[in-house]
């Protein structure tokens, strides 16, 4: 099973990015999906998530707004719209398979990890 993450950059505050993670090996139709990142010298942190069937997500408060989390389970790819960047979400962002059908902020509630990909927000 691997989930391979792409579309990280470097960007300027302000600029967009599109993050997209693609499975193969195996489909995650039926699995809840999520966005972490991790800042050098901070834990891995929540970013979005969203249900096996697209129709529930969930973001952390501080991309509110500004990030959409979205899926096409026929490509079986779950995609991360980055608006509005800002310095603070540098960070390398991970991709995860859920174990169930929902996208829990909890990082243990994921199996299957992407290798990451580094988002870079300059001021």
């Amino acid at each position: 099973v691997q989930l391979q993450a792409t579309g990280g950059g470097l960007v300027q505050a302000g600029g967009s990015l599109s993050l997209s993670c693609a499975a193969s090996r195996r489909t995650f139709s039926n699995n809840g999906m999520g966005w972490f990142r991790q800042a050098p010298g901070k834990e891995r942190e929540f970013v979005a998530g969203i249900s096996w069937n697209g129709g529930f997500t969930s973001y952390t408060d501080s991309v509110k707004g500004r990030f959409t989390i979205s899926r096409d389970n026929a490509k079986n790819t779950v995609y991360l719209q980055m608006n509005s960047l800002k310095t603070e979400d540098t960070a390398v962002y991970y991709c995860a398979a859920a174990l169930l059908p929902m996208a829990p902020r909890d990082s243990s509630g994921y199996r299957y990890w992407g290798q990451g990909t580094q988002v870079t927000v300059s001021s």
